[in-house]
C-alpha cells in the first residue's frame, strides 16, 4: 500500500471490551501513519483493557466514552458527521448484537446507529459465541445492510481453547478501510441515508453470471476430491458488479460464505451440477466471469456407500476428467463477455496467454496459487490482467473487492457493449437457494 493512503480521511475507531483491545493501539498508530485523522471512542469495558490516555496520547485527540460524558452537545452525532469511516476493532458478541437490533445504550452503539458513512467491524470473542446461531443472524443482518464484518482469523484463544475468535490480523483490518474507502460510491447505498443513491452505476443493464469456489467430486458417501478454494474472489466480483447496478447470478461450489446483497445465489456441488447451472443460465447473460476452481478430475466409479479402510487394500484411484465448462460455454457463446482466471504455480504470463487463446476469451486473470502469495484461502490476490487485445496489467497484491472492481473497469472498457441484445436464460426462472 502507497504511503499516505488515507491521506484526509476521517475515520473514527471504536473500542469494545475484549482482550484484543490492547492490539487497537498498534492498529490506531498504523491508521495514523498511512495519513488517516482518528478519533477514538471507548466502552466501558474496553477502559478495564486499556487506558483512554494511551490513545489520546496516540491520536492527540481526547477519547470519548459517554453519551453525557463530553461537553458538545449530542456526541454521537457529532462523531460522525465528518467521518468517512466507523471502524470497530475489536468488536465484541455484544456490539455486533446491539448494531443488528439497532439498540442505542452507550455511546459508540448509538453512534454506530446514527452514522451515515460505511462501517467496518472486526470482530474478536471465543470461538463458540462467533459461531453461536444467534449471532450469525445478527452478522447476516449486518452485512445485508452494508456494514462489512470481517472473519475472525484462528487460533488460541483468551479461554485457552483454539477456534476462530482471534481479532483480524492488522494489515487485514487495514486493507478493509482501504477498500471501503476506495469505492466508496459504489459500496456504500445503505450507509448513505434515505433517498439518497450511490454514484456509480455504470453496470445498470448488464447480466452477469459468475461461478465461484471449489467443486467436490465424490468417491464414496464421505470422501470427496476437492481444492483449497474459498470462493472469496467469486462473492467479491458478484458483490461488485451487483453494487455497481447489475443483474448477478452466482453459481457457487461449497463454500463458508454469505451470499452477497441482491445476488440471486444458485448452489453447485460437483463439476457436473455447475456446468448444467451455469449452461442453463447462459443464454441469459451478457457477461460470463468464471472464477470457480472447477476440479479437472473425478473418480470415474464413486461409491454410493462408505468404503472401509481394509477395502481400499491399495486399490487404486480410477480418474477421469471432469466436464471443461469455459469451454463448452465459449462454444455456445452469441453476445457474451467471457472472463477467465487462471490459477498458476509458475510461468503465469505464458500459461495466461495460452488459456486466453484456447478458451477464447476476452479478459483473463492470472494468480498464483503457490507459496506466500497463493490466492487461495486469501483475503488477498497479486494479478495479472490479460486482455485478448491489450497489453498485461500486474496488479500488486490488494484486497479481492478492490481487485474486483478493478476486474470489472477493464472488461467495461474494453469489452461491454453500452447495449446488449436480450435473452431469455433456458430455465424457468431463477431462484434463490440457501
Amino acid at each position: 500500500m502507497s504511503e499516505n493512503t488515507l491521506r484526509g480521511k476521517q475515520i473514527v475507531l471504536g473500542v469494545t471490551g475484549s482482550i484484543a483491545a490492547y492490539k487497537a493501539v498498534s492498529l490506531l498508530r498504523t491508521l495514523a501513519q498511512e495519513g488517516a485523522d482518528v478519533s477514538v471512542v471507548m466502552t466501558s469495558a474496553a477502559t478495564q483493557f486499556v487506558t483512554p490516555l494511551t490513545f489520546e496520547t496516540l491520536s492527540g485527540r481526547p477519547v470519548r466514552q459517554g453519551l453525557f460524558a463530553d461537553a458538545e452537545s449530542m456526541p454521537h452525532l457529532q462523531g460522525t458527521q465528518e467521518a468517512d469511516l466507523v471502524l470497530v476493532a475489536p468488536a465484541t458478541a455484544n456490539c455486533l448484537t446491539k448494531c443488528a437490533l439497532g439498540l442505542a445504550d452507550d455511546l459508540l452503539s448509538t453512534l454506530l446507529l446514527a452514522a451515515r458513512c460505511p462501517i467496518v467491524m472486526a470482530p474478536a470473542m471465543d470461538g463458540e459465541m462467533w459461531n453461536h446461531p444467534a449471532l450469525v443472524a445478527h452478522v447476516r443482518t449486518l452485512r445485508e445492510r452494508g456494514v462489512v464484518v470481517l472473519e475472525p482469523a484462528e487460533g488460541p484463544l483468551a479461554s485457552g481453547l483454539v477456534g476462530t475468535g482471534r481479532l483480524p490480523a492488522e494489515r487485514t483490518i487495514v486493507d478493509a478501510v482501504y477498500a471501503r474507502l476506495s469505492h466508496q460510491p459504489a459500496r456504500a447505498a445503505a450507509c448513505l441515508g434515505p433517498g439518497r443513491q450511490a454514484d456509480r452505476r455504470d453496470w445498470v443493464g448488464q447480466r452477469v453470471l459468475v461461478s465461484a469456489g471449489p467443486t467436490r467430486e465424490p468417491i464414496d458417501a464421505v470422501r470427496f476430491i476437492t481444492n483449497a478454494s474459498s470462493g472469496k474472489m467469486g462473492y467479491a466480483v458478484a458483490a461488485a458488479a451487483a453494487e455497481r447496478g447489475a443483474e448477478v447470478v452466482l453459481v457457487s461450489g461449497p463454500t463458508a460464505l454469505p451470499s452477497p446483497p441482491n445476488v440471486q445465489t444458485i448452489s453447485a456441488l460437483t463439476a457436473e451440477d455447475m456446468y448444467q447451472a451455469l449452461d442453463a443460465r447462459f443464454a441469459w447473460a451478457t457477461v460470463l466471469i468464471m472464477t470457480a476452481a472447477v476440479g479437472d478430475f473425478r473418480p470415474r466409479h464413486p461409491v454410493p456407500t462408505k468404503m472401509k479402510k481394509h477395502e481400499w487394500n491399495g486399490m487404486p484411484l480410477d480418474l477421469e476428467r471432469t466436464p471443461d465448462i469455459l469451454e463448452s460455454l465459449s462454444r455456445k457463446r452469441t453476445h457474451q463477455v467471457l472472463v477467465g482466471f487462471a490459477a498458476e504455480s509458475e510461468d503465469l504470463l505464458a500459461n495466461g496467454r495460452k488459456k486466453l487463446h484456447q478458451k477464447n476469451l476476452d479478459v483473463i486473470v492470472v494468480n498464483r496459487i503457490t507459496g506466500d502469495h497463493s490466492a487461495f484461502g486469501s483475503e488477498t490476490n497479486e494479478a495479472i490482467l490479460l486482455p485478448r487485445d491489450g497489453e498485461p496489467r500486474h496488479l500488486d497484491r490488494l484486497p479481492k473487492r478492490v481487485l474486483a472492481d478493478r476486474l470489472l473497469d477493464m472488461v467495461q472498457d474494453r469489452c461491454v457493449p453500452s447495449h446488449v441484445p436480450l435473452a431469455q436464460p433456458k430455465s424457468e426462472g431463477i431462484r434463490r437457494i440457501h
